[in-house]
């Protein structure tokens, strides 16, 4: 299906019209979602509103017709003496208008109509089924076809509108297309890029003492060449560029992503599966060959400062790159201007070379299965210095248990396309890091822990553990799946019975089955699933219930970035959403 040729772009000044007039007011364009034809803009004091294409018009030609208008008070006067004109006039739209225009008040009749002030509100904040929602906003006196959604964009209602002759329309259209700064804004991003590498390189060298307690920290710091072995280096990239050659090879699915801004659905090959089974035959046969996979275990600090050597040399590539990328193509979470913050968000959201995905790739490839190899290989380490037949229970759990997760993960991979990481985020440090250095080294944790410090485990523990991971399993794969098959086809039959809470955006929030439950019962799941990792590593230590903690505080992290965005962008129908589901991750709790 050919998608429609967006006419403005993001960061454009237009003219926009106002819900329910003929009023236009100066606005810039955030965003346009091809699938509703809607293109998201914000007036000076912050209001957002999506309209449709006939709804805005050029700055510059708008403005020489509304001056010729304007010398016209003759026409003026006939206008404010037609009653028809009186018919579809407010007060109170006029005064909502001007505010969202910052202030300026058009040129209009002062009529008081409260009838139409109060259809007025009932078409922007209704909140009916699908049907009745389109029916009643349809039949509204002014046409309004649901696709207005007014909100505002910051929390100070009560702030001065700033008036569009206080800032200058060629320095706002020139501000790069953005949303608010997370992660602690600038100062928070310089931060983080320091403090993630040596938080994971303190894990390492921490969780390799004799005595692992926190009491013992820091951990003695080793000589700087401990750090650094080029057979690692060559390792890293070995690993990396076999993944590689599995992805390009033309086996697999070809699945599509979302529409961007530009209209453009990427395709993405989607062959993860097939990738860690070739993997897993790969390693089969170089461990039949006799090569000692146990020196991953003794070198586990050089392959990971190895990995975060290639992770921040790819991160200067992708924000080089992106210096000259089109507007489109930037991600809006990541153009605020400042290097620090751009470079650790990451500028642009679908880097490719040619048809190859750099961020699809690593998320799900070379950390994804490398995490499983690490396990593999801990596992064997154990049974070399613990002088074992075989791995312990303890040992048996965690690998089982996470390899479980990564091959549904990759079973699953074309769900990772409605995700936030691949729908909003820029393709940065933060990702880049995250996927080479900080799944591989830090989610094998438990498994390096158990290494050498064993924990025995009694059967009825075993079979309890088990349960839990199951039962955490299920509540993530089954949420899961409602969520991709609702974001991607929800007027599916199959999903006919599924309860939904309209938006003016034309999309639906779900409130049925999982989702009716809890905001996020994936999160749900996961953390039940963190919890069953930790548990057979047993209570002697803080350090391996590491991930489990980390994991609380992401998803806390998260599910307020979701929140935010999603008010940002739902308005009202969220306000609503969260009053029919109360609770956010675990019910009754929190």
């Amino acid at each position: 299906m050919k998608m429609p040729a967006v006419r403005y772009q993001s960061g454009d000044m237009v003219m926009g019209r106002w819900p329910g007039s003929n009023l236009y007011y100066e606005v810039k364009v955030l965003d346009f979602d091809a699938k509703s034809g809607l293109y998201t803009v914000i007036y000076k004091d912050g209001t957002e509103l999506e309209l449709k294409e006939p709804d805005i018009k050029n700055a510059s030609g708008f403005q020489t017709r509304s001056r010729s208008r304007s010398r016209s008070p003759g026409r003026r006067r006939s206008l404010s003496r037609s009653p028809a004109r009186t018919t579809r006039r407010s007060s109170s739209r006029t005064a909502a208008a001007a505010a969202a225009s910052g202030g300026a008040t058009p040129v209009t009749d002062d009529v008081t109509s409260s009838r139409r002030d109060t259809r007025l509100k009932d078409a922007l904040e209704i909140r009916l089924s699908p049907l009745k929602c389109e029916a009643a906003v349809e039949a509204g006196p002014d046409k309004i076809q649901g696709r207005y959604n007014l909100r505002r964009r910051k929390d100070d209602g009560d702030a001065k509108p700033q008036r569009p002759e206080e800032k200058d329309a060629k320095t706002a259209a020139a501000a790069p297309p953005t949303t608010p700064l997370d992660f602690g804004g600038k100062i928070g991003a310089f931060f983080w890029l320091l403090f993630l590498p040596a938080w994971v390189l303190f894990l390492v060298l921490q969780v390799n003492l004799e005595d692992p307690s926190l009491t013992n920290f820091p951990p003695p710091l080793p000589p700087l060449d401990a750090f650094w072995d080029p057979r690692a280096l060559g390792f890293v990239v070995l690993w990396i560029l076999f993944q590689v050659l599995l992805y390009l090879l033309p086996v697999g699915k070809l699945s599509e992503g979302v529409p961007l801004r530009s209209g453009q659905r990427l395709k993405y090959r989607t062959n993860g599966f097939w990738a860690v089974a070739a993997s897993a035959l790969a390693v089969a046969a170089a461990v039949h060959r006799g090569v000692d996979l146990t020196y991953i275990y003794s070198h586990f600090l050089q392959l990971a400062t190895a990995s975060l050597l290639v992770a921040v040399l790819l991160s200067v590539y992708l924000y080089g790159r992106s210096r000259y990328a089109a507007g489109e193509q930037l991600a809006l979470g990541g153009s605020s201007g400042n290097v620090a913050y751009d470079f650790f968000k990451g500028r642009e959201l679908n880097p490719r070379i040619k048809e190859f995905d750099l961020k699809f790739f690593c998320e799900m490839r070379p950390g994804l299965i490398g995490w499983c190899l690490i396990n593999f290989a801990l596992a064997l380490a154990e049974m070399k210095l613990q002088r074992l037949d075989a791995p312990s229970y303890a040992m048996i759990l965690v690998n089982l248990f996470q390899l479980l997760y990564v091959v549904d993960g990759l079973w699953n991979e074309e769900a990772i396309l409605t995700t936030m990481d691949l729908m909003h985020d820029g393709f940065g440090f933060m990702l880049a890091f995250g996927d080479l250095v900080w799944v591989p080294f830090t989610y094998t944790l438990q498994a390096y822990y158990l290494v050498g410090h064993p924990n025995q485990l009694s059967l009825p523990a075993v079979a309890a553990i088990v349960t839990l991971k199951l039962v955490g399993f299920y509540i993530f794969r089954k949420s899961n799946s409602e969520k991709n098959a609702f974001r991607r086809n929800p007027s599916d039959p199959k999903l006919s019975h599924l309860q939904t809470i309209p938006t003016a955006t034309g999309k639906s929030l779900l409130v049925s089955g999982w989702w009716g439950t809890v905001r996020h019962p994936n999160y749900l799941g996961d953390l039940l699933m963190a919890l069953a990792w930790s548990l057979p590593c047993g209570f002697s230590h803080l350090l391996p219930w590491y991930y489990m903690i980390y994991f609380i505080v992401l998803l806390v992290h998260r599910d307020a970035r979701d929140m935010s965005e999603c008010r940002r962008k739902y308005g009202s129908a969220w306000d609503e959403y969260c009053r029919t589901v109360r609770y956010r991750i675990i019910p009754g709790l929190y």
